[in-house]
């Protein structure tokens, strides 16, 4: 018998932050067919990455689950964003994952 844990659907944002300054991070989440939900905040230090589940987003007020949303990013200074959706629902697995990079 294995004590593998199941993978559990979730959607990830791994933040980048390369400038010599700490980002100050806001997530807004947008519905189909309610309000916006956030901000959401976190931080990610200089020269550093922080890998943030949404699942994990409690306040204020949890990120619900087989619900559709989107979600603008905001920071202080550049950051470069990849977002992942894993989708465990299918015995294969399926994995997506795309970037967005600051304007310049």
């Amino acid at each position: 018998m294995s004590d593998a844990q199941p993978y559990v659907s979730h959607e990830a944002a791994c933040i980048l932050n390369t400038t010599d300054v700490r980002a100050e991070i806001e997530i807004t989440l947008f519905f189909e067919d309610r309000p916006p939900v956030g901000p959401y905040f976190t931080s990610v230090d200089a020269h550093r990455t922080r890998h943030l589940r949404f699942n994990d987003l409690t306040e204020p007020e949890p990120v619900p689950r087989d619900t559709s949303y989107s979600s603008i990013i905001r920071s202080n200074v550049p950051v470069i964003v990849q977002h992942t959706r894993l989708d465990s629902r299918d015995p294969h697995i399926a994995l997506l994952t795309t970037l967005a990079f600051p304007a310049s």
